[in-house]
């Protein structure tokens, strides 16, 4: 069963995954970056290009889920490093200090509220998310075109992409396809009519959201939403 809250970091979602079935969906492209806690492990899941399948038998999650773009200054590492990935904390900060943090979640009665509080400490120690990240997002998921966005927020296109590399894991043109998608989806889910739901999330018709739900997710919209 999964459950998830707005978290007291801002932006952020607090979130658990408890197996109910014989094993867990494919975790699906969405802009985000991830702290995780699972069966004794801190990780974190890296910014996503193709649908993650977990490995193994279902077990528990714990996470927090970072805005888009938020996540690297709080870990100390670019985004492009951990594109596709899922990597042990301890691989980005020094063992013991994880060590030590993994004691603390175990020992708390609700992992997910935990984590949330290694979160928040940490974003007390670093700086703010750049603004014009935030800004970014928020025009590229209200369906504006990448170029008019970069001119909008007075920032050259390649800056603009080196500096979505390091936030995001990937290109200002790949953040927009992966938010579109999650507006399709979300529209798809509601009951919205597969025609309707390409229109209305920017795309040029329905074979061409079916081209892009295929690519990022492996699978057909309906097989998708069926599962």
């Amino acid at each position: 069963m999964y459950t998830e809250r707005a978290s007291r970091l801002t932006g952020a979602v607090v979130w658990t995954n408890t197996p109910e079935g014989a094993g867990a969906g494919p975790v699906l492209p969405d802009g985000c970056m991830d702290l995780l806690w699972s069966e004794g492990r801190l990780l974190v899941a890296g910014p996503d290009t193709r649908p993650y399948v977990p490995e193994g038998p279902p077990r528990s999650w714990a996470g927090v889920r970072f805005f888009p773009g938020t996540a690297p200054a709080l870990l100390g590492v670019p985004a492009h490093e951990l594109r596709d990935l899922r990597v042990d904390l301890a691989d980005l900060w020094p063992a013991a200090r994880v060590r030590r943090l993994g004691e603390r979640v175990e020992a708390a009665p609700d992992p997910a509220t935990a984590l949330e509080d290694i979160a928040l400490d940490r974003a007390a120690r670093t700086t703010a998310p750049d603004p014009l990240l935030h800004r970014l997002v928020q025009r590229l998921d209200e369906g504006r075109p990448v170029s008019a966005t970069a001119a909008e927020l007075g920032i050259g296109t390649r800056t603009l992409h080196r500096r979505c590399l390091g936030a995001f894991g990937y290109g200002p043109k790949t953040l927009a396809r992966i938010l579109r998608l999650q507006r399709a989806l979300a529209l798809a889910r509601s009951g919205t009519p597969y025609a309707e739901t390409a229109v209305r999330a920017g795309y040029a018709d329905q074979p061409h959201l079916a081209r892009e739900v295929r690519e990022f997710t492996g699978m057909p919209l309906g097989r998708l939403l069926g599962g």
